[in-house]
């Protein structure tokens, strides 16, 4: 795999100078304006630079360009000649200009990487101060609650009932967090490539819904679908893991709420998914950072029962960007809020 981008990097300077060389010799014939020759050749290693990432491509590329330059376009034409003080000195400044255009390149270039790279490992801090946070607490109240049923023989059935019902609530927000936690390590992992395949819209809405209800029975959603047959190619557990993260989101945390609704419509070629509540709306000074990964109360106490939602918001971001894709959310006027992102749905070939 190394070798085979190393033969491409290869192939594309020879052809990006054989393609300057064949365009200067052409702009000389036809208007003779050697002074154009330099700049062609300068573009040509910046564009090499800009697309090898690698110093020895820029630097090659820029002394082959100094010999193309005084071989066929210095006096005497196709022939080498140094020994000319304009030849030289020309030269000299053709390889000055090359090779600090395809350095300060690759330069921006690995800044730019370097600033990616950061910004990775912050979201990964991110997520770490967050589990760290959200798990402690399930984690102790099943401990606690398992270490009462198993050292407390005098506990009434229904009190140990009680105890058990605890237990399997932490532990399935728990099985949720897992959940997450291993869709952003795939989203994350450069090497997996996301597989999408064309889904109905009404099937997996269906399956949304029948996988909210089963953890909220009694919370009803109001839904709302285009009449049209939609087809939206996706990765579709994903997809139905950012719907439920948002369905379950507006239970956990929109107080008040006595509506919840999904709605879907078109938009030129894209498939718009909303999801709306009338709970208590999203703090301005939250709504800038609700997608980084860490989102927590500052004025929640250590044994809060309600969960950090920045987890699972993290997780919707990730995975609609995988789907070229951007999720936002804001407050209504009216009261509550709506989370929205769109999906590009599939082209009618008759169309």
């Amino acid at each position: 795999m190394k070798l085979k981008k190393v033969v491409i990097k290869i192939g594309f300077t020879i052809l990006m100078l054989v393609i300057s060389f064949l365009i200067s010799l052409f702009v000389v014939e036809l208007t003779e304006m050697y002074s154009v020759v330099p700049a062609l050749f300068t573009l040509a290693v910046f564009i090499i630079a800009l697309a090898t990432r690698d110093y020895i491509y820029g630097i090659v590329s820029s002394f082959v360009s100094v010999l193309a330059l005084n071989f066929a376009f210095t006096f005497p034409y196709f022939k080498f000649n140094f020994s000319i003080p304009e030849n030289l000195v020309s030269g000299v400044i053709m390889l000055t200009i090359t090779t600090l255009s395809s350095t300060l390149t690759i330069k921006i270039k690995q800044q730019e990487s370097l600033r990616a790279e950061t910004e990775k490992e912050k979201m990964r801090a991110n997520l770490l101060r967050a589990v760290s946070h959200d798990l402690r607490t399930p984690l102790t109240t099943i401990y606690g609650s398992s270490s009462a049923i198993v050292e407390n023989k005098e506990l009434t059935k229904e009190q140990v009932w009680k105890l058990a019902e605890g237990i399997k609530v932490d532990a399935q927000w728990l099985m949720g967090m897992v959940e997450n936690l291993l869709s952003v390590t795939k989203i994350d992992n450069g090497n997996v490539k996301l597989i999408k395949t064309p889904v109905v819209l009404d099937e997996l809405v269906d399956s949304v819904l029948l996988r909210f209800r089963k953890r909220y029975p009694k919370q009803s959603v109001e839904v709302q679908l285009p009449d049209e047959f939609v087809i939206i190619p996706m990765d579709a557990v994903l997809i139905e893991q950012v719907l439920v993260n948002l369905l379950e989101n507006a239970v956990q945390h929109a107080h008040g709420m006595t509506e919840l609704r999904l709605k879907v419509y078109e938009k030129d070629d894209n498939a718009v998914f909303e999801i709306h509540d009338n709970g208590c709306g999203i703090p301005k000074e939250r709504l800038a950072n609700l997608f980084t990964g860490y989102f927590v109360s500052e004025d929640a106490p250590a044994d809060c029962q309600k969960r950090n939602m920045g987890i699972g918001l993290s997780v919707c971001a990730s995975i609609i960007k995988a789907h070229d894709g951007e999720i936002t959310a804001e407050n209504k006027k009216e009261g509550g809020c709506v989370f929205r992102f769109a999906l590009e749905m599939e082209k009618d070939e008759y169309e």
